[in-house]
């Protein structure tokens, strides 16, 4: 077959923007060059493997697992099953971090991701903050498979600990602890492609979404220090319930809520209260 057949082939059953990106990632070529070899033919492997992915794409199934990767902060991240797909909302909180890491006036940083499930966050502050000891811990074995794998593609030397949060993590002090942990309510109505597909450990996040936070925070004594900073993604209805949280375990410090590019409440930020 060739690329204009299969193109057409694709269009009947998903967009033709995906029927485009799924052929365009299998033949190694951005989704406009196609347009440059129409007539190539496409070997037959190719073709079994692209009518499978467009099943797998009719069925409802999120293409970035489809695929198998995704990009995030300019890095391209394996992805599957079991861990979520990273969001733009999580690489503006890695935005963030970067900035305040490289203004804090430390250069030898350590910092600690809870939850790293691909290793988005930990594995890109490691790449753009070379000199910071980066430190990834999952509960899932499987999830840290993943992570492992996108810190070897991407030449990352982070730490890694298999670990129910702090639980099986040796004690040390952080400057940085950030954590996108699961915050949807257990009863919350969510995309049903994101309820049949990706990891409920790492969505649900109890009757109010915010067990895990009170567990981070509730334990995460021994891991900080004065001047330790904490970086939440949050859901946007969480802030002022989770700021009431962070006040009776940290009442010293400071909360700072920012706002994601659509203007919702994002992140939740712990701060020295001199900061």
């Amino acid at each position: 077959m060739r690329v204009e057949d299969l193109i057409v082939y694709g269009k009947k059953y998903i967009s033709s923007s995906h029927a485009k990106l799924l052929l365009a990632d299998l033949l190694k070529k951005n989704p406009l060059e196609l347009l440059l070899i129409l007539d190539q033919t496409v070997e037959p492997q190719i073709v079994e493997e692209y009518q499978k992915r467009v099943k797998a794409l009719k069925e409802n199934y999120p293409i970035q697992y489809v695929i198998g990767h995704v990009n995030f902060y300019g890095y391209e991240f394996f992805v599957n099953k079991d861990v979520l797909i990273p969001r733009f909302e999580t690489e503006e909180l890695v935005e963030r971090i970067i900035h305040y890491a490289q203004n804090c006036g430390k250069k030898d940083l350590t910092i600690l991701d809870l939850g790293c499930g691909s290793g988005c966050i930990g594995i890109t502050l490691k790449k753009k903050l070379p000199s910071a000891e980066v430190t990834l811990v999952d509960y899932s074995e499987k999830a840290l498979s993943v992570a492992k794998k996108n810190a070897e593609e991407l030449k990352a030397d982070v730490f890694f600990y298999q670990s129910d949060w702090f639980s099986n993590l040796p004690v040390k002090q952080y400057d940085i602890i950030v954590s996108n942990p699961p915050y949807i309510r257990t009863t919350e109505k969510i995309e049903e492609i994101v309820q049949k597909n990706e990891p409920s450990l790492a969505l649900y996040g109890g009757e109010d979404g915010l067990n895990c936070y009170r567990t981070i925070l509730q334990n995460s004594l021994s891991y900080q220090t004065d001047h330790t900073l904490f970086a939440f993604e949050i859901g946007y209805e969480q802030a002022s319930l989770l700021t009431e949280i962070v006040e009776k375990i940290y009442p010293d410090r400071k909360v700072v809520v920012e706002k994601d590019m659509q203007g919702r409440n994002r992140m939740l930020f712990v701060l020295p209260k001199n900061e």
